[in-house]
């Protein structure tokens, strides 16, 4: 292996790159190359994952289990509860939103995005690198795919999609059929800095706005190249962990295969004299008819027989240190990757679980919502031919109540209700509006203005000399005449007067 390996730029495949064009490298960046070479190289770096692998060899780690649970376990906890549309802006326009919601709800159902973006996750955790190819029905047109289609707000986004033009689909696009071509590597301070704007695509140079590149975790710049403009794999960072489990298992296994080993004293000389073999034939049959209820017979005057024992006490606990430490470079409980519960007394992986959801939702904000954000602005140009900036969406927490837990929650909240509107603090009709807004009231569809009829109110005075009169005040409108009925005073208002306590 070459001295300036680990920073040479990756090989891709034939057919990926045309035979005239080349990864754009200047004499600069050969210079760096070299220059970096010369620095911390030694025999052990690809086994200790240091460099990269190469595709081809990063596939046939993606077949052990080890690898694959790992990169998939972590790829379905960030797709399992997937995102949730919500409308913000004028409550005059809910309903339009609402619907348009529902429209934009179906449409991404129908480009199976939650799909493609756990697939490229994979991708990413397998490879260091995926990418989702937006399918405008343009495949063959070569020219028209060295073209930008825009970041989903702006005027190039405007022209290249609308209700004319559709998204046909959303590909998923395994790395080793990709090579960036184009990227700037003289000015730092630009923001192309070591950002392809163009990859080639098994012999087509396609723009980076329609081959969204996924990159968890991107490596220092002077690894770019070597890396294919890629990350590092989940695979690669697992890989000595994973290596240590596996001869730890294999290891264990063998000594529980061989923990118990049965010694002959004997004169082995005779094996050397004529009818020795009788001594190995002995063996054999010993060997063949052990169990429990076998014999073995010995001159007892020349021969002693003993059982040479391994201690298996602490072998259990070696090779579940070693299994954990997978789930340490993962960052995932035991329970979620293993499906092994903590051992001891009072233990729980509650806490686990819970700094394990604070990681998936912070990766999610990082990884998945700048491009999600960009599909999501597609799919509004698509429908609707703009942008509407009042939906928005929020990724869906992965832990959820129970319905028990629910019922405990919603308690809670009515008591804080009566509680505020006892002290005069809130009106019951607040309270209503609190339920209705509430998106996990028990009461669905609950019409906060439409209020059950009121008591009879008293009303002292006026021309017959006072009595009891039936009034339904209008919450939203402010009836006047049920007002006027009411002694002109709101029901609200009224209802605070008469709780109010007495003064004298």
């Amino acid at each position: 292996m070459m001295m300036d390996s680990v920073f040479a730029p990756a090989r891709p495949p034939p057919g990926v790159v045309p035979k005239k064009a080349q990864i754009a490298l200047d004499s600069a960046q050969n210079q760096v190359i070299q220059w970096a070479g010369q620095f911390g190289f030694y025999n052990g770096t690809f086994a200790q994952g240091y460099t990269f692998m190469g595709y081809p060899y990063l596939a046939e780690l993606a077949q052990v289990p080890e690898y694959r649970v790992i990169t998939e376990t972590l790829a379905e906890e960030m797709t399992r509860k997937w995102i949730r549309f919500q409308a913000v802006g004028d409550d005059d326009l809910d309903e339009q939103r609402a619907d348009r919601i529902h429209e934009l709800e179906d449409r991404m159902d129908e480009l199976v995005v939650r799909d493609v973006f756990r697939r490229t996750d994979e991708l990413d955790g397998f490879f260091g690198r995926g990418h989702i190819y937006i399918d405008l029905g343009n495949t063959e047109e070569r020219e028209e795919l060295r073209t930008s289609i825009g970041n989903g707000r702006d005027a190039v986004s405007r022209r290249k999609i609308g209700r004319r033009n559709k998204i046909y689909a959303l590909r998923p696009v395994e790395p080793v059929w990709t090579y960036p071509t184009t990227y700037n590597s003289d000015d730092p301070l630009r923001p192309d800095w070591y950002a392809p704007t163009h990859w080639f695509v098994m012999g087509k140079e396609v723009h980076v706005s329609r081959l969204l590149p996924f990159v968890s975790r991107p490596v220092p710049d002077l690894l770019k190249p070597a890396y294919s403009f890629g990350g590092l794999s989940m695979s690669q960072m697992a890989k000595p962990y994973v290596d240590n489990w596996l001869q730890t298992r294999q290891s264990v296994n063998e000594g529980v295969h061989t923990y118990s080993t049965m010694v002959l004293g004997t004169n082995l000389a005779e094996s050397m004299q004529q009818g020795g073999e009788q001594l190995f034939m002995r063996a054999e049959l010993f060997n063949a008819t052990r169990d429990n209820r076998g014999l073995m017979m010995t001159d007892k005057e020349s021969e002693t027989l003993e059982n040479v024992a391994v201690p298996l006490g602490s072998l259990d606990l070696l090779q579940a240190q070693a299994q954990e430490h997978m789930c340490a470079v993962s960052k995932t409980p035991t329970v979620k990757l293993l499906g092994l519960q903590p051992a001891g007394l009072n233990a729980s992986s509650e806490d686990m679980m819970r700094v394990f959801e604070d990681m998936i939702a912070a990766r999610q904000e990082r990884f998945y919502r700048p491009h999600l954000t960009k599909i999501v602005h597609l799919v509004m140009l698509e429908l609707w031919g703009e942008v509407d900036e009042s939906i928005t969406f929020q990724f869906v927490p992965l832990r959820s109540l129970d319905e028990r837990g629910q019922a405990e929650v919603q308690k809670i909240k009515a008591e804080t209700d009566v509680v505020l509107v006892d002290g005069n603090i809130l009106h019951t009709e607040e309270s209503r509006q609190r339920i209705a807004d509430d998106p996990n009231s028990p009461y669905p569809g609950l019409d906060a203005d439409d209020v059950p009829i009121e008591p009879e109110d008293e009303i002292s005075g006026g021309e017959e000399g006072g009595g009891l009169t039936k009034t339904k005040i209008n919450v939203a409108g402010g009836d006047e005449a049920a007002l006027a009925a009411n002694g002109g005073v709101p029901l609200g208002a009224r209802r605070r007067r008469q709780n109010a306590a007495p003064t004298h």
